[in-house]
């Protein structure tokens, strides 16, 4: 699982339209590139989009990135999950 950071001024003032758009690309990058990767979700804040996937490697998360104009400024894998039942 990974993390990637998208630096996008004025994120958070796109329409839900210029989202669906986005949203489209995006999905069909990914279709093109079979199922090893998958989006799980995104979060959208003021000027940058933090989006959560399941890919093997890194590489193939620059490489979305790369055919859908996105940029990934930083992308991170995750080490383990943490939530409140951790603390159980």
């Amino acid at each position: 699982m990974y993390v990637i950071e998208r630096a996008i001024p004025g994120a958070g003032e796109l329409s839900q339209e210029q989202l669906k758009g986005i949203s489209q690309t995006s999905c069909g990058v990914l279709n093109e590139m079979g199922p090893e990767i998958q989006w799980i979700h995104s979060y959208v804040t003021s000027d940058k989009i933090y989006c959560v996937y399941h890919a093997p490697n890194e590489e193939m998360v620059r490489e979305h990135a790369k055919q859908g104009g996105f940029p990934a400024n930083s992308v991170s894998q995750v080490a383990t999950i943490i939530d409140p039942s951790t603390a159980e």
